[in-house]
């Protein structure tokens, strides 16, 4: 009679034991089906060329040891840093940022209807209707493409270009220049008037 209530008794030890394996199999076998869905759908969305995040109405302000260095506009952000070799971020409805000088001013804005920023280099190609603005040395350049090197501070084209100043508008092919248009160099230009290089 012992020896059977001691079987009983272990039965159902043993069967909780079972029970609480089956369980602790199952979840773990849950938890990494996630894991592999979550892998998969990842790739998934780098072969079919889909973003893995997306943000919309941005104003985004980058801050360097406590100081607004510049400030980014967009409506609408796609983030492809799922890709191994060339992780970017693409702003198709285009973007507008704001430099502020180190008085706490804005001071130049570059602004473009589409944007692509490759993550690795740094380096940003602007298209469409893009404009450059130094406000405080009054000088505004025009073009239709433009590469931005953001570690370099340094914008060039290769494109036509209309660079105006307080004293002439001069247009041209190809320019390079710092991103706030205080020093610059133009190939193949036409134009009017005095200019002031500093």
């Amino acid at each position: 009679m012992k020896l059977l209530q001691f079987l009983i008794c272990n039965m159902k030890k043993l069967s909780k034991h079972i029970i609480y394996s089956i369980a602790s199999i199952f979840i773990g076998a849950m938890f990494f089906s996630c894991t592999n869905n979550a892998k998969e759908v990842r790739d998934l969305l780098k072969q079919e060329n889909r973003p893995i995040g997306e943000a919309r109405n941005i104003n985004h302000i980058y801050k360097d040891s406590g100081r607004i260095t510049n400030k980014l506009k967009t409506s609408l952000l796609y983030d492809y840093s799922n890709r191994k070799e060339h992780p970017y971020n693409e702003f198709p409805k285009g973007l507008e940022i704001v430099i502020i000088s180190k008085d706490g001013k804005d001071s130049t804005k570059i602004r473009g209807n589409y944007a692509i920023v490759y993550n690795k280099t740094n380096v940003a190609e602007i298209k469409g209707d893009v404009v450059i603005t130094n406000y405080t040395k009054n000088v505004k350049l025009e073009t239709n493409q433009l590469f931005w090197s953001q570690n370099r501070s340094y914008v060039f084209t290769e494109e036509g270009f209309r660079l105006t100043t307080s004293q002439s508008v001069i247009n041209g092919f190809g320019f390079e220049a710092k991103q706030d248009l205080t020093k610059w160099q133009a190939k193949d230009i036409t134009g009017s008037g005095e200019v002031k290089v500093d």
